[in-house]
């Protein structure tokens, strides 16, 4: 008997210790470049200055939202530090930076980097240093593709799908009209170009009368507007940046040109473009978008603008709510943190790609209400829900139901 107790007390040690051994495995932290116990270092890469620098409020958003999530606590313990350089909107510059930014300050990821151009040119690079492009903030169709970008994932919906929400709209409004296009001479302006002229279908050669394209170093977009004008066009879709939407809207009214006017949503801030380029120019102009305005009054007493705007009085007091492009920094960086949060203490490179490519049904409180984030690892693409809105007074109004932006795909 005394034998037998003997031995199931050194069963039961030994159990504990097997216990100890394996907690401790389940609880051992994992760490890549860029984490540590106490931080999370992310890389941001935007155009504070150059022809597209009114993006620059996304990244001092996002600066501001780390700050308010450091100051409840960080994530799992762990305060943000984040690193966000200037590349002017100019690729030669982001590669740059990215090289900064992961050989130098070895972040654990790059979020968010803007522009369609400059994240071309660093997409590679980043591939094969195995170091995530994590919601890349532009919508070309080229971020989806986990097969051969494993470690880049975009954010916003592909600009191919919103051109064929517009093409289905004009072929719905105006369906014998003649359209003229402006774009930007780069993949960001002729993915829309495609998603319109793939959404007519067989309309399309007949219905383009026109395409004017301008280079980002142009200094105005006024004689490619007088072209299309001179070519019949009574269709108008300005695809640019904030800079150069401003200037169409501008000079289509100083020409006394009165189209169906169709606006690409990245260019649609009410703060940056429209206003500036004068409510009374902007008038029914007609575009899209998966986020809130945070100026509509519809959403007065939305809980989630309520919260948006404690946080601009808090942290960002000297944004301009009027531009959206403060709602879209500041529900990019959320989705961000919830999925730094799911890492948990494992907050390798690899994992947080997994738990990106992880996400379900996650509602934020900027996006429009039926609008959700989903990914799966053969899913890059996390928003695909828009609604189309038109400008009237000094503000948009949102119209119809949502639209998936997966149209034709």
């Amino acid at each position: 008997m005394l034998v037998f107790r003997d031995r199931l007390r050194l069963l039961s040690a030994a159990i504990i210790v097997l216990s100890v051994i394996n907690t401790g495995a389940v609880a051992q932290k994992r760490y890549d470049p860029g984490a540590t116990d106490t931080e999370i270092k992310i890389g941001n890469i935007m155009p504070y200055s150059g022809p597209a620098s009114a993006y620059g409020s996304v990244g001092r958003t996002e600066s501001a939202y780390f700050k308010k999530i450091n100051a409840e606590g960080g994530i799992n313990g762990r305060k943000i530090i984040f690193i966000s350089y200037d590349d002017a909107y100019s690729p030669p510059k982001a590669v740059e930076q990215a090289r900064r930014l992961v050989e130098s300050d070895e972040v654990l990821l790059i979020f968010n980097a803007l522009g369609t151009p400059s994240n071309s040119a660093i997409q590679k690079y980043l591939n094969e240093k195995r170091v995530p492009q994590l919601f890349v903030a532009t919508g070309a169709t080229k971020w989806n593709d986990p097969k051969q970008f494993p470690w880049t994932m975009g954010w916003s919906p592909s600009y191919q799908s919103e051109g064929r929400i517009y093409a289905k709209y004009i072929l719905k409004e105006k369906p014998t009209g003649k359209i003229g296009i402006l774009y930007q001479n780069d993949d960001f302006g002729k993915d829309y170009v495609k998603g319109i002229t793939d959404g007519l279908g067989g309309r399309a050669a007949s219905m383009i009368v026109g395409e004017e394209s301008y280079e980002v170093t142009n200094p105005t977009v006024d004689s490619h507007i007088v072209a299309l004008k001179a070519k019949g066009a009574d269709i108008f879709v300005s695809i640019a940046t904030p800079k150069f939407a401003a200037q169409s809207i501008k000079k289509v009214a100083e020409l006394g040109w009165h189209p169906l006017f169709i606006l690409n949503s990245t260019g649609s801030s009410t703060g940056t473009v429209m206003i500036p380029a004068g409510s009374e120019n902007s008038q029914n102009i007609v575009s899209a978008s998966f986020l809130k305005d945070a100026t509509d009054p519809q959403w007065k007493e939305d809980a989630g603008i309520k919260n948006f705007d404690a946080f601009l009085m808090k942290y960002f007091p000297e944004g301009n709510r009027e531009d959206q492009n403060l709602v879209n920094g500041y529900t990019v960086a959320q989705t961000l943190v919830h999925v730094l949060r799911k890492c948990g203490d494992d907050l390798t490179r690899a994992n947080v790609m997994k738990q990106a490519a992880n996400i379900e049904g996650l509602q934020l409180e900027g996006l429009l209400p039926g609008v959700t984030i989903n990914t799966s690892a053969t899913d890059f693409a996390p928003i695909k829900q828009f609604q189309l809105k038109k400008f009237k007074g000094d503000r948009w109004e949102l119209f119809g139901d949502l639209i998936s932006s997966e149209l034709g795909e």
